[in-house]
Protein backbone atom coordinates (compact mmCIF):
# COMPACT_ATOMS: atom_id res chain seq x y z
CA UNK A 1 0.00 0.00 0.00
CA UNK A 2 1.40 3.47 -0.72
CA UNK A 3 0.56 5.63 2.43
CA UNK A 4 1.23 9.11 2.87
CA UNK A 5 1.42 10.64 6.89
CA UNK A 6 0.64 14.02 6.85
CA UNK A 7 3.44 16.16 8.61
CA UNK A 8 6.66 14.46 10.09
CA UNK A 9 5.63 14.63 13.69
CA UNK A 10 6.04 12.47 16.53
CA UNK A 11 3.24 10.30 15.60
CA UNK A 12 3.17 9.78 11.96
CA UNK A 13 7.21 9.25 12.25
CA UNK A 14 6.48 6.53 14.60
CA UNK A 15 3.51 4.66 12.86
CA UNK A 16 5.19 5.85 9.37
CA UNK A 17 8.54 3.73 10.29
CA UNK A 18 6.18 0.81 11.66
CA UNK A 19 4.19 0.75 8.36
CA UNK A 20 7.38 0.78 6.19
CA UNK A 21 8.92 -1.71 7.55
CA UNK A 22 5.73 -4.08 7.58
CA UNK A 23 6.18 -3.35 3.73
CA UNK A 24 4.44 -0.68 2.84
CA UNK A 25 5.72 2.47 0.68
CA UNK A 26 5.71 5.21 2.76
CA UNK A 27 6.21 8.77 2.24
CA UNK A 28 6.01 12.29 4.41
CA UNK A 29 4.06 15.36 2.88
CA UNK A 30 5.53 18.64 5.13
CA UNK A 31 5.17 22.35 4.49
CA UNK A 32 7.30 23.71 1.71
CA UNK A 33 10.74 24.64 2.60
CA UNK A 34 10.38 22.35 5.65
CA UNK A 35 12.25 19.36 3.71
CA UNK A 36 15.56 21.03 4.08
CA UNK A 37 15.43 22.11 7.35
CA UNK A 38 14.04 18.22 8.37
CA UNK A 39 16.62 16.61 6.06
CA UNK A 40 16.58 13.02 4.64
CA UNK A 41 16.95 10.84 7.46
CA UNK A 42 15.39 10.39 11.41
CA UNK A 43 17.95 8.90 14.58
CA UNK A 44 15.47 6.82 15.65
CA UNK A 45 16.16 5.57 19.59
CA UNK A 46 12.53 4.25 20.56
CA UNK A 47 11.03 0.80 21.54
CA UNK A 48 8.50 -1.30 20.11
CA UNK A 49 5.72 -2.14 22.18
CA UNK A 50 4.47 -4.73 19.43
CA UNK A 51 7.27 -6.66 20.32
CA UNK A 52 7.34 -8.13 24.48
CA UNK A 53 8.82 -5.43 26.78
CA UNK A 54 9.44 -2.93 24.02
CA UNK A 55 12.28 -4.02 22.06
CA UNK A 56 15.08 -1.02 21.44
CA UNK A 57 15.05 0.29 18.24
CA UNK A 58 18.68 2.49 17.21
CA UNK A 59 18.86 3.15 13.62
CA UNK A 60 19.13 6.48 11.17
CA UNK A 61 15.86 6.07 9.26
CA UNK A 62 16.09 7.18 5.58
CA UNK A 63 12.50 9.00 4.95
CA UNK A 64 10.87 10.29 1.42
CA UNK A 65 9.61 14.07 1.93
CA UNK A 66 7.55 15.57 -0.10
CA UNK A 67 6.05 19.26 -0.32
CA UNK A 68 3.36 19.65 -3.08
CA UNK A 69 0.22 17.66 -2.98
CA UNK A 70 -2.32 17.32 -6.12
CA UNK A 71 -5.52 15.34 -6.52
CA UNK A 72 -3.72 13.37 -9.50
CA UNK A 73 -1.86 11.27 -6.29
CA UNK A 74 -1.53 7.94 -6.19
CA UNK A 75 -1.69 7.49 -2.47
CA UNK A 76 -3.87 4.42 -0.86
CA UNK A 77 -4.11 6.30 2.78
CA UNK A 78 -3.21 9.65 3.98
CA UNK A 79 -2.82 9.61 7.58
CA UNK A 80 -3.44 12.69 9.74
CA UNK A 81 -2.33 13.29 12.89
CA UNK A 82 -1.89 16.56 13.55
CA UNK A 83 -2.51 18.34 17.31
CA UNK A 84 -6.32 19.29 17.58
CA UNK A 85 -5.80 23.06 17.16
CA UNK A 86 -4.01 22.19 13.57
CA UNK A 87 -6.89 20.08 12.67
CA UNK A 88 -9.13 22.36 10.50
CA UNK A 89 -5.96 23.93 8.45
CA UNK A 90 -5.11 20.58 7.80
CA UNK A 91 -8.14 19.45 6.50
CA UNK A 92 -9.05 22.10 4.82
CA UNK A 93 -5.78 21.70 2.51
CA UNK A 94 -6.73 17.91 2.31
CA UNK A 95 -10.54 19.19 1.09
CA UNK A 96 -9.25 19.17 -2.22
CA UNK A 97 -6.41 17.07 -2.78
CA UNK A 98 -7.84 13.91 -1.32
CA UNK A 99 -8.13 11.92 -4.61
CA UNK A 100 -9.61 8.75 -4.10
CA UNK A 101 -7.53 7.92 -0.82
CA UNK A 102 -8.91 7.17 2.36
CA UNK A 103 -7.90 8.98 5.09
CA UNK A 104 -7.33 8.41 8.40
CA UNK A 105 -7.78 11.03 11.35
CA UNK A 106 -5.30 10.02 13.64
CA UNK A 107 -5.81 11.90 17.11
CA UNK A 108 -7.00 14.17 19.42
CA UNK A 109 -10.10 15.85 19.04
CA UNK A 110 -12.50 18.18 21.04
CA UNK A 111 -14.70 19.61 18.50
CA UNK A 112 -17.59 17.53 16.48
CA UNK A 113 -16.05 14.98 14.40
CA UNK A 114 -18.54 15.21 11.78
CA UNK A 115 -18.10 18.98 11.47
CA UNK A 116 -13.70 18.42 11.48
CA UNK A 117 -14.13 16.20 8.52
CA UNK A 118 -16.90 18.65 6.59
CA UNK A 119 -14.48 18.94 3.82
CA UNK A 120 -13.58 15.67 3.31
CA UNK A 121 -15.38 13.16 1.52
CA UNK A 122 -17.26 11.50 4.82
CA UNK A 123 -17.39 7.98 2.95
CA UNK A 124 -13.47 7.87 2.09
CA UNK A 125 -12.71 8.74 5.99
CA UNK A 126 -11.66 6.36 8.88
CA UNK A 127 -11.57 7.15 12.11
CA UNK A 128 -8.43 6.00 14.86
CA UNK A 129 -6.61 6.60 17.58
CA UNK A 130 -2.87 6.08 18.33
CA UNK A 131 -0.99 4.45 21.39
CA UNK A 132 2.60 5.95 20.93
CA UNK A 133 4.42 8.87 21.84
CA UNK A 134 7.66 10.66 22.40
CA UNK A 135 9.23 13.51 21.11
CA UNK A 136 12.01 15.07 18.97
CA UNK A 137 15.41 16.62 19.35
CA UNK A 138 16.26 17.99 16.70
CA UNK A 139 16.76 15.16 14.46
CA UNK A 140 16.52 12.43 17.26
CA UNK A 141 12.95 11.29 17.87
CA UNK A 142 13.06 9.71 21.23
CA UNK A 143 9.56 7.70 22.09
CA UNK A 144 7.92 4.22 20.97
CA UNK A 145 4.33 2.82 20.12
CA UNK A 146 2.45 0.16 21.93
CA UNK A 147 0.98 -2.97 20.67
CA UNK A 148 -2.36 -1.20 20.81
CA UNK A 149 -4.09 0.90 18.06
CA UNK A 150 -7.83 2.21 18.44
CA UNK A 151 -10.38 2.62 15.70
CA UNK A 152 -14.22 3.17 15.26
CA UNK A 153 -16.90 4.99 13.74
CA UNK A 154 -18.49 8.67 14.19
CA UNK A 155 -21.56 9.81 12.46
CA UNK A 156 -20.93 9.28 8.57
CA UNK A 157 -17.76 7.84 8.80
CA UNK A 158 -16.69 4.88 6.58
CA UNK A 159 -17.37 1.29 7.79
CA UNK A 160 -17.32 -0.68 5.09
CA UNK A 161 -14.25 -0.99 2.41
CA UNK A 162 -11.99 1.27 3.56
CA UNK A 163 -12.82 0.63 7.16
CA UNK A 164 -11.73 -3.04 6.97
CA UNK A 165 -9.01 -2.28 4.87
CA UNK A 166 -6.68 0.28 7.73
CA UNK A 167 -8.19 -1.97 10.29
CA UNK A 168 -5.85 -5.02 8.36
CA UNK A 169 -3.28 -2.67 7.61
CA UNK A 170 -2.98 -2.01 11.15
CA UNK A 171 -2.92 -5.71 12.06
CA UNK A 172 -1.10 -7.15 9.50
CA UNK A 173 1.65 -4.70 11.02
CA UNK A 174 1.56 -6.64 14.36
CA UNK A 175 -0.57 -3.60 15.95
CA UNK A 176 -3.63 -5.52 18.54
CA UNK A 177 -6.47 -3.17 17.12
CA UNK A 178 -9.09 -2.04 19.56
CA UNK A 179 -12.10 -1.00 18.18
CA UNK A 180 -14.78 1.47 19.30
CA UNK A 181 -18.34 1.64 18.41
CA UNK A 182 -19.20 5.53 19.46
CA UNK A 183 -15.71 7.18 18.82
CA UNK A 184 -17.28 10.25 18.92
CA UNK A 185 -17.33 9.82 22.46
CA UNK A 186 -14.94 7.60 23.16
CA UNK A 187 -12.19 11.07 21.85
CA UNK A 188 -13.97 13.15 24.14
CA UNK A 189 -13.51 10.92 27.29
CA UNK A 190 -9.93 10.26 26.18
CA UNK A 191 -9.32 14.66 25.58
CA UNK A 192 -10.80 14.99 28.90
CA UNK A 193 -8.50 12.11 30.73
CA UNK A 194 -5.68 14.02 29.04
CA UNK A 195 -6.72 17.57 30.36
CA UNK A 196 -6.84 16.14 34.14
CA UNK A 197 -3.47 14.35 33.74
CA UNK A 198 -1.65 17.22 31.81
CA UNK A 199 -3.11 19.77 33.92
CA UNK A 200 -1.51 17.96 37.11
CA UNK A 201 1.50 17.93 35.34
CA UNK A 202 1.63 21.49 34.95
CA UNK A 203 -0.21 21.80 38.92
CA UNK A 204 2.77 19.97 40.36
CA UNK A 205 5.86 21.38 38.16
CA UNK A 206 6.69 18.21 35.76
CA UNK A 207 5.27 14.22 35.19
CA UNK A 208 8.35 13.21 37.45
CA UNK A 209 6.49 14.89 40.46
CA UNK A 210 3.50 13.65 39.36
CA UNK A 211 4.48 10.25 39.64
CA UNK A 212 6.23 10.69 42.63
CA UNK A 213 3.31 11.75 44.51
CA UNK A 214 0.18 9.78 45.17
CA UNK A 215 -1.48 13.16 46.62
CA UNK A 216 -1.49 14.64 43.17
CA UNK A 217 -2.03 11.81 40.85
CA UNK A 218 -5.63 11.62 43.37
CA UNK A 219 -5.82 15.26 42.72
CA UNK A 220 -5.68 14.39 38.89
CA UNK A 221 -8.49 11.54 39.67
CA UNK A 222 -10.64 14.34 40.65
CA UNK A 223 -9.90 16.82 37.93
CA UNK A 224 -10.70 14.45 35.39
CA UNK A 225 -13.98 13.12 37.66
CA UNK A 226 -15.77 16.59 37.12
CA UNK A 227 -15.01 16.81 33.27
CA UNK A 228 -16.52 13.32 32.49
CA UNK A 229 -19.89 14.71 32.80
CA UNK A 230 -19.47 17.14 30.64
CA UNK A 231 -18.93 14.77 28.02
CA UNK A 232 -22.62 13.91 28.57
CA UNK A 233 -23.70 17.16 28.36
CA UNK A 234 -22.33 17.65 25.30
CA UNK A 235 -23.96 15.06 23.94
CA UNK A 236 -21.75 12.24 24.13
CA UNK A 237 -22.23 8.95 26.13
CA UNK A 238 -19.09 8.06 28.06
CA UNK A 239 -18.63 4.28 28.38
CA UNK A 240 -16.99 1.75 30.83
CA UNK A 241 -13.36 3.55 31.25
CA UNK A 242 -15.60 6.64 32.13
CA UNK A 243 -17.40 5.11 34.20
CA UNK A 244 -14.54 3.26 36.62
CA UNK A 245 -13.14 6.91 37.06
CA UNK A 246 -16.43 7.85 37.80
CA UNK A 247 -17.21 5.47 40.45
CA UNK A 248 -14.28 3.63 41.99
CA UNK A 249 -13.40 5.67 45.10
CA UNK A 250 -10.72 7.99 43.96
CA UNK A 251 -7.92 6.95 46.83
CA UNK A 252 -8.02 3.04 45.58
CA UNK A 253 -7.87 4.81 41.76
CA UNK A 254 -4.88 6.47 41.90
CA UNK A 255 -3.25 4.20 44.00
CA UNK A 256 -3.12 1.64 40.70
CA UNK A 257 -2.43 4.86 38.37
CA UNK A 258 0.81 5.85 40.73
CA UNK A 259 2.03 1.95 40.02
CA UNK A 260 1.43 2.31 36.10
CA UNK A 261 2.61 5.53 36.02
CA UNK A 262 5.71 5.42 38.32
CA UNK A 263 6.21 1.84 36.88
CA UNK A 264 9.19 0.51 34.55
CA UNK A 265 6.21 0.51 31.33
CA UNK A 266 5.93 1.75 28.27
CA UNK A 267 3.15 4.45 29.46
CA UNK A 268 5.64 5.76 31.50
CA UNK A 269 8.49 5.90 29.07
CA UNK A 270 6.55 7.50 26.49
CA UNK A 271 5.30 10.10 29.04
CA UNK A 272 9.07 10.48 30.21
CA UNK A 273 10.15 10.83 26.76
CA UNK A 274 6.95 13.28 26.14
CA UNK A 275 8.80 15.51 29.08
CA UNK A 276 12.16 14.85 27.51
CA UNK A 277 11.22 16.60 24.39
CA UNK A 278 10.02 19.44 26.16
CA UNK A 279 6.51 19.02 25.05
CA UNK A 280 4.81 19.50 28.85
CA UNK A 281 4.63 23.40 28.49
CA UNK A 282 1.94 25.32 29.43
CA UNK A 283 1.29 26.32 25.61
CA UNK A 284 1.01 22.62 24.56
CA UNK A 285 -0.01 20.55 27.54
CA UNK A 286 -2.53 23.81 28.88
CA UNK A 287 -4.53 23.51 25.40
CA UNK A 288 -6.52 20.13 26.24
CA UNK A 289 -7.26 21.86 29.67
CA UNK A 290 -8.33 25.62 28.40
CA UNK A 291 -10.48 23.78 25.58
CA UNK A 292 -12.45 21.85 27.86
CA UNK A 293 -12.84 24.94 29.97
CA UNK A 294 -14.00 27.26 27.09
CA UNK A 295 -16.64 24.37 25.92
CA UNK A 296 -17.67 24.38 30.23
CA UNK A 297 -18.46 28.32 29.90
CA UNK A 298 -19.90 28.13 26.85
CA UNK A 299 -22.56 25.59 27.88
CA UNK A 300 -22.61 26.82 31.54
CA UNK A 301 -21.26 23.74 33.07
CA UNK A 302 -19.70 23.66 36.45
CA UNK A 303 -16.01 22.58 36.29
CA UNK A 304 -14.62 24.45 39.87
CA UNK A 305 -11.39 22.41 39.78
CA UNK A 306 -10.72 23.17 36.68
CA UNK A 307 -11.13 27.12 36.92
CA UNK A 308 -9.71 27.22 39.88
CA UNK A 309 -6.18 26.05 38.03
CA UNK A 310 -6.98 28.45 34.72
CA UNK A 311 -3.42 29.98 36.32
CA UNK A 312 -1.91 26.83 35.54
CA UNK A 313 -2.90 26.34 32.02
CA UNK A 314 -3.91 30.12 30.98
CA UNK A 315 -1.48 31.70 28.44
Amino acid sequence: MKVLMFGRGTIATLYGWALEKAGHQVEFYVRPGRAAALGSTVDLRIRDGRVRRGAPVAQRWPVTLREDLDAGHDYDLIVLSVNHDQLDDAVGFLGSRVGDATVLMFGNVWAEPSAVVSPLPGDQVVWGFPAGGGGFTGSTLRGGVTKKIFLGFCEGSNRAERYTLVRDLFADAGFSVSEQPDFRSWLWVHFVLDAGLLTQVLAVGGQARLFASRKAVEQAVLLTREMIPLVKARGGSPGGGAALVSRVPAGLLSFFLQRLLAGKNMYSFLMEELDRAGHLTREGAGLYARDVLAEARKIEFPTPRLAALENVFAT
